[in-house]
């Protein structure tokens, strides 16, 4: 749609010429690291405050024109694309860190600090953020998607660690939901609400979140496997034994050799488990040496990682695997998907989906949080390959429905977006509607991110 003059008037009133309706800038904010095809705004407005926010939703509201939040652009489920046109809200300028308490471990930050720059303030107060979705999001972005990661097994996900919002409201009003207290009883849990609506219900503006000490002692390990259900049954009985393991990654052999060649790596080409074990030294040793003891019980290798350079490296060579994927095939697509299951289930439903991948002459290297239950295949497809790209399509709905049949979910981080609604209806046919009077009461006119989730 072409933006009416008055509102590009209002917005300029608002930011000054902190707005851009360029084709390049608007190109940049039109996708996110998905498949799904580009969806530009017609305009970017860089706010820099809550007030500055909740002024432009107002005027967008007033004139019938949608809002879209972006953060930096790493989600994967196309939940930022401007569906209907209208106005890209690109926090990224709004970077402050408010507040920090040492003694209470919690912090509050805009929505636009990423998650390494909280943690190159925190760090050297000994504390740490520890949620690790891989990529360098923003903290508004993941409070928004609800994400979570490689340390979600010790930590928990990002409604776990988030304890209030800032949030603008489709007409422009600014509410906030929990505060410092650790745990509260005090009317409906809004502060879960907002997190994990993906903009469609208000625009997080600030966030309050839990931090940690930083482990006495941290190391690592690398563990090879004959099979992928050694390496699993290996991750059920850590978490049976209540092990406090920080990160437990899955990885199979296409994307060893697709880490390997990317980062000069020399992993044996086998099903590898990623541990990372934090705490006081010994009780570190005592985690590590247990895990080794069920390694060594299904014929597995371990090797430890106990440098800080060695580690450093190993969860690097993890972040990129898929970029790594994709310099497998130069030219390449990637789509990452993501089931989660009961860890019961886990072995299943991975050898499932790996036979059902022969099957389909399909190339998708496979990582996972696993000690969640949570992996990932990522078909890496040729472009202009229509049939390949419908028999992805084909096994990506039938992963979703075994995982759906064992009680799983068809997203354990990624979110919706635009890539899952119909999976959202399916896993929850009857709280659909529910769903959707919570966004019609809370946004009636479509304000806020519109065709996203619901």
């Amino acid at each position: 749609m072409a933006l009416a003059t008055s509102l590009v008037d209002d917005i300029t009133a608002i930011v000054g010429d902190r707005w851009s309706d360029a084709e390049a800038e608007l190109a940049q904010h039109a996708q996110d690291e998905s498949w799904h095809p580009p969806m530009p705004p017609d305009l970017v407005a860089y706010p820099r405050s809550t007030d500055e926010a909740a002024a432009i939703v107002r005027a967008c509201h007033a004139a019938g024109v949608p809002v879209v939040p972006f953060g930096v652009g790493t989600s994967l489920e196309g939940g930022i694309g401007a569906e209907h046109g209208g106005v890209c809200l690109d926090l990224s300028g709004m970077d402050r860190i408010m507040r920090l308490s040492v003694e209470d471990l919690d912090v509050t930050v805009e929505a636009g600090v990423t998650r390494q720059a909280l943690n190159d303030y925190v760090n050297p107060q000994g504390l740490m953020f520890p949620v690790d979705p891989g990529a360098n999001a923003t903290i508004g972005g993941m409070a928004a998607t609800g994400a979570s990661g490689t340390t979600t097994v010790r930590y928990g996900a990002m409604p776990h660690n988030v304890l209030g919002l800032t949030v603008v409201m489709a007409d422009g009003r600014v509410i906030r939901t929990g505060g410092r207290a650790r745990k509260t009883s005090a009317g409906y849990d809004l502060t879960r609400l907002f997190v994990g609506s993906e903009g469609t219900l208000g625009i997080i503006t600030e966030i309050t979140l839990r931090l940690y000490p930083i482990p006495e002692s941290i190391a690592a390990a690398t563990c090879t496997f004959a099979s992928i259900d050694d390496a699993v049954n290996v991750v059920i009985e850590a978490i049976q034994l209540a092990l406090p393991v920080a990160r437990m990654e899955l990885l199979d052999e296409p994307a060893i050799e697709a880490v390997n060649a990317f980062d000069d790596m020399d992993l044996t080409v086998a099903p590898t488990l990623f541990f990372e074990f934090h705490g006081i030294t010994g009780a570190v040793d005592a985690c590590a040496d247990e895990v080794r003891r069920l390694v060594d019980e299904v014929g597995g290798t371990f090797a430890w990682a106990t440098e800080a350079e060695d580690r450093s490296r190993l969860w690097h060579a993890r972040h990129r695997a898929y970029w790594a994927m994709l310099a497998m095939r130069p030219g390449s697509k990637g789509w990452p998907t993501d089931v989660c299951v009961p860890i019961s289930h886990l072995a299943e439903q991975i050898r499932e989906a790996q036979k059902d991948l022969a099957a389909s002459d399909l190339y998708a290297p496979l990582v996972g949080h696993v000690g969640d239950g949570n992996f990932h295949l990522c078909y890496i497809l040729d472009p202009d390959d229509a049939d390949e790209f419908a028999r992805a399509e084909a096994h990506y709905e039938r992963m979703i429905t075994r995982a759906l049949d064992v009680g799983g979910t068809c997203t354990g981080e990624h979110g919706i977006g635009a890539g899952k609604r119909d999976f959202l209806r399916r896993e929850h046919p009857e709280g659909i509607d529910v769903m959707l009077a919570i966004k019609a009461a809370l946004d009636p006119t479509h304000t806020l991110n519109p065709g996203k989730v619901v």
